[in-house]
């Protein structure tokens, strides 16, 4: 596959390396980041590798990251993986390397970057990193720090390989993680494992969830309501698969108040596609997980209409 040579000998080419990914980073943001990380510090032992973007308590067991000075940059290649649109970057400086890499499994929509290789068919990114590993096995090495951080990636996008964007391609490669050191079982612990406020969250979730007729989902967290449970937003992402185990639920939307009164919008279907909703709304990502913004109540009930147009046309 040409783009992979391209990438390959970019990564050949340079001797140091900067990898960033999105904000409000998910385990495959950081799964993909600290994985690929992993496999070219271990394969090419005299490079400069660093991973850069703010460090989240809740995936440090995956890995830390770098604090870099602005000098670091210069002459680097940087590679952003599993983000879709240069804003969403974490770490503005990506733009300071010599030159731009995009591994990505969302959407090509917003391209950017001098070489990119996007594939919305994968599972998630850290599946791409491994198919490039693979790609090149012969000279590359997967230590177990890598194996583990991807299959932790892979298992947070495919909630522990419960969503159809798992296929039989992912569950190869999540076999060959395992052969190659990942511990399956204590990363599936971990990753479902929440705390007692997240618990209680949950909880005022499944009572406050309004279900439409035609199966359309929705429920709104305001400051007020993570106030009282103890938590920011940046802790509400695991409950946004809850309204999905419900059976009369298609699709829903999760508005989570942000510091400036706006809405952070989580989007997720069992069928109708939701990533055009998305972009209506200054968001985008997958057909059946994306994001979007509200900026009020009004836009709130905007988007719960379209959701319940949607979820109407699929009955």
């Amino acid at each position: 596959m040409e783009i992979l040579d391209q990438i390959y000998q970019e990564i050949k080419k340079y001797p140091k390396i900067i990898i960033h990914r999105h904000q409000r980073p998910d385990p495959d943001a950081f799964g993909s980041q600290v994985g690929l990380a992993e496999i070219i510090k271990a394969s090419f032992p005299y490079k400069d590798v660093y991973v850069v973007g703010k460090d989240f308590p809740s995936l440090s067991w995956i890995g830390q990251m770098n604090d870099l000075k602005s000098a670091e940059f210069n002459d680097a290649l940087v590679i952003v993986v599993d983000t879709a649109n240069a804003p969403r970057i974490d770490d503005r400086r990506f733009d300071n390397g010599d030159k731009l890499i995009k591994i990505d499994h969302h959407p090509n929509d917003e391209p950017f970057g001098d070489l990119m290789w996007v594939r919305p068919e994968a599972s998630s990114c850290s599946e791409m990193i491994y198919d490039f590993y693979q790609h090149f096995a012969d000279d590359l090495k997967l230590p177990k720090k890598a194996a583990n951080a991807l299959y932790a990636g892979i298992v947070g996008d495919t909630g522990r390989f419960l969503y159809p964007a798992t296929t039989a391609r992912t569950m190869l490669v999540a076999g060959a993680l395992i052969a190659h050191g990942a511990d399956a079982a204590a990363i599936s612990q971990r990753e479902n494992q929440i705390t007692v406020p997240l618990a209680r969250l949950s909880a005022y979730v499944y009572e406050n969830l309004t279900i439409s007729e035609s199966g359309a989902g929705y429920v709104v967290l305001s400051s007020q309501v993570l106030k009282r449970f103890g938590l920011t937003e940046a802790g509400t992402s695991a409950v946004v698969p809850l309204p999905g185990r419900i059976n009369e639920v298609k699709a829903w939307a999760i508005f989570v108040e942000q510091e400036d009164g706006h809405f952070r919008v989580r989007l997720r279907s069992k069928g109708p596609a939701i990533n055009e909703l998305a972009k209506k709304h200054r968001g985008g990502g997958h057909e059946l997980a994306s994001g979007a913004k509200a900026t009020d109540l009004a836009e709130i009930n905007q988007i719960v209409e379209e959701l319940e147009k949607l979820t109407s046309q699929d009955r």
